[in-house]
Formats: structure tokens, sequence, C-alpha cells
């Protein structure tokens, strides 16, 4: 794969983690008055109406048929799945901490390549993805006092996406990404309306909610259209790295916006993961290297 393409998905990757981060903030601010549920059903609306539109003039929609893809319908069982546990976990701890645990995700996406896609995985990654794992048991701190409900959701969170990401690489090019991004969206709404009833009921919005509430959507759509266009144009051992960018945006907006300030074990923590992560990827792009023929 040429320089130039994992490039631009390192780039839509990073861009991707930034928007996400942002919308994470404003999701955070809105669980104080809204339930998840609401937020869940608001944003997909609101991202599904904009994306279709865009999807539309495009001319990028595709047939109903193409939608209903099994690796499109389990990519889309993954990213809901993924949303209610990283949201119910949100709702309950600070964002740097979140961020830190989710640090692991590309740890993650190995573990299962290894697993689930037979690829070749060796003892160095093995032991990168232990050390790895150890280090979110740090940030997590299992016991009486450190771990909770919601690091265990938000561990969830991480193989659930994992998953998600896996599954994109499995769904045929000819799929247009912003039709997979409507497709989601609006999944994900129709879940989030369902689940009203059981987690709060409808809760009135004034108007700065609603602008909150349509900024996530424009947030959302930028993050799931660089993500899905990074996963399918870049190779994972080279964009997943850019996927840490996140944790220094929720490193910022957690000390601005909420006033958090991450303990040290959670930093000791998410540098462990960060670290066996790079590794991982330096590994992966050697073992890439030795594979290309050398030319005569």
């Amino acid at each position: 794969m040429s320089l130039s393409l994992n490039s631009r998905g390192a780039a839509l990757m990073a861009l991707a983690m930034a928007a996400f981060t942002c919308n994470d903030a404003i999701v955070k601010l809105l669980t104080f008055d809204l339930s998840i549920g609401q937020i869940m059903f608001m944003r997909g609306l609101l991202t599904t109406i904009l994306v279709y539109a865009i999807a539309r003039y495009a001319g990028a929609l595709a047939p109903l048929r193409d939608m209903l893809h099994p690796m499109v319908l389990v990519r889309s069982a993954f990213e809901i799945a993924s949303t209610v546990l990283f949201l119910m976990a949100l709702n309950q701890m600070p964002l740097p901490n979140i961020s830190a645990i989710l640090q692991s995700l590309p740890l993650a996406v190995t573990l299962g390549a290894a697993v689930f896609l037979r690829e070749p995985v060796g003892w160095r990654r093995w032991s990168a993805i232990v050390v790895g794992f150890i280090g979110v048991l740090i940030i997590v701190r299992p016991g009486p006092e450190g771990f909770t409900g919601a690091a265990f959701l938000a561990i969830l969170s991480v193989f659930t996406t994992a998953g998600r990401d896996l599954v994109t690489r499995k769904i045929p090019s000819h799929i247009p990404s912003l039709s997979i991004t409507v497709f989601t969206a609006s999944t994900n709404s129709l879940v989030g309306l369902a689940l009203i009833p059981v987690l709060g009921g409808w809760q009135p919005m004034d108007t700065m909610m609603t602008l909150q509430l349509a900024t996530t959507a424009v947030f959302v759509f930028v993050g799931y259209q660089s993500i899905i266009l990074s996963m399918r144009i870049g190779e994972i051992s080279f964009v997943a790295p850019f996927r840490y960018v996140s944790l220094l945006w929720a490193l910022a907006i957690g000390y601005l916006v909420f006033s958090d300030v991450p303990e040290p074990p959670v930093l000791l923590g998410a540098a462990i993961v960060i670290a066996s992560g790079l590794y991982t990827f330096y590994r992966e792009r050697k073992r890439r290297r030795q594979k290309v023929p050398v030319p005569q």
C-alpha cells in the first residue's frame, strides 16, 4: 500500500479521534440532564438526516440489499453495543480516565485479528498485548476502592469497538462509506428510541441542549466517516497508532471543561498501554517489510 494512502488514513484517524473526543465531552455534559437513550435517539436522528442529505447529494446511497449485507449488519450491532456501553461508562467516569482505557483498543484489535481472523502474531506482540492489558488494570485498579462497574463497561466497549473495526475491513469496497454511516446512525437512533423508557424516560430539552445535540451530530458524522475511510484505505498497523491523539484531547478537555486531573496510576497505565500498542505496530510493520520480496 502506498505511503500516500497510509498518510491519508493516518490523518483521517487523527481527525476521527478529535471529533469523537469533542463529541464525548458534549455528551457527558448532556448526561447531567438527559437519559442515555434520549441522547442516542436525538443524536442519531440528527446525524442520519445530515448524512442522508450529503449522501443523496453525492449520489452515494447504496440500495437496501447492500445495506443488509451481513458484514454491515454485524458492524452495526457492534457499534450499537459499543455506544450503549461507552455512554453508560462516560456518565460515571472522568473523561481522561475512560479515554485512557480506550487506548487499549489497538491491542484489542490485534488480539481479535489473531484469534478470529487467524492473522499471525508472534510471541513479541503477544507479550505486548499482555503488558498492555496490565496497563489497563493499573488504570482501573481492581479492588474494593478502585475498580467500578463503569470501568468494566468501558473495557467491554473496547472489545465491541475492536469487533466493529475488524468487521469494517470485511465490508465490500463497492458499498459507499456514506451509506454505511447513514445505516449506522439510523440504527443507533432506533435503539436509543427503544431505550428511552428503560433508561429514564423523555426529558424536556431547551434551545441550548438542542444546539449541543446538533453539534454532536456533526462531530459524529465527521468521526464515523473519517474512521471508516481510514480503516478502508490505510493499513491497520500504520493508521491505528494515531488513535492515541484522543488521549491528548481528553486530557485537555477534561481539565478545561470538567476540572478533571488524572491520578498518577491513570497516567502510568495509559503510558504502558500506549507503549505496548506502539510496539505491536512496530512489530507488525517489520513483519510486513520482511514479507516484501527483494527485487532481483
